[in-house]
């Protein structure tokens, strides 16, 4: 256990010397959400979101913004990197099981994924007024489900990926969907409702995570594929991960 420990802070510090990674990750969907909230029109109640603010409304995507980042874009190319540079194999020499690495850098991903929307949530409240979730239980079982979908598809890349590049791209490919469907290139209010639907159930489901915020208990439908997606895709990614 205390070699994992061990691990898991060096993953932190890796993970917080590297400006690129950490700038996306922590920092680019605060900037978001800044900026959107900086634009007086989006500021102002809006008859098409029933009297709420396109600042309120958008909240939620920026959540599946940073989930995305840390689950597709990181987890994936840090592991694959790891692999493709022989470090995998080369723990096998040692006492420490490899398997910890993974772990650490899961440990690590989670973490950094909950103290960025910590950190959204907070500056979107304190900078414009947006509402917390108004059903905290709701919205913290959406996020940890809907984390963990989009985390396990991250693994299963990163198991797949022989190398960085193919990561990548594999992941990008992923990461493009998640975030159409989750309303963050296209606000979901103008997408058909064919396209909405879907995007209930594509991890990590943004749609449970704007009832919970607007005080709705999320719909057991979406939340039953995510864990569903989360314990599949875990298992298939811890079946067939190569460490060399």
């Amino acid at each position: 256990m205390h070699s994992f420990w061990k691990l898991t802070r060096t993953e932190a510090r890796l993970l917080v010397r590297e400006p690129m990674t950490f700038g996306v990750a922590l920092l680019l969907p605060t900037v978001l959400i800044l900026g959107l909230g900086a634009v007086p029109a989006l500021r102002e109640p809006s008859e098409e979101f029933d009297g709420v603010r396109f600042i309120d409304y958008f909240a939620p995507s920026v959540v599946v913004m940073v989930v995305a980042i840390m689950g597709l874009t990181s987890l994936p190319a840090i592991m694959a990197t790891y692999r493709e540079r022989g470090m995998l194999r080369r723990m096998w020499t040692t006492p420490v099981h490899p398997a910890k690495l993974l772990g650490a850098q899961l440990t690590v991903s989670l973490a950094s994924t909950v103290v960025s929307v910590v950190v959204v949530i907070a500056v979107g409240r304190l900078a414009y007024g947006v509402p917390l979730p108004q059903h905290p239980l709701g919205f913290a079982i959406a996020f940890i489900l809907g984390m963990g979908a989009v985390f396990a598809i991250g693994l299963l890349i990163a198991a797949l990926a022989p190398n960085n590049r193919l990561a990548t791209g594999l992941a990008t490919v992923v990461f493009m969907v998640v975030m159409f469907f989750g309303g963050v290139y296209v606000p979901r209010f103008f997408m058909p409702e064919a396209i909405v639907r879907i995007g209930e159930f594509t991890p990590p489901g943004v749609q449970s995570l704007l009832d919970a915020w607007n005080g709705t208990a999320p719909a057991a439908g979406p939340l039953l594929i995510m864990g569903g997606t989360a314990l599949l895709f875990g298992a298939v990614s811890a079946k067939v991960f190569k460490w060399e």
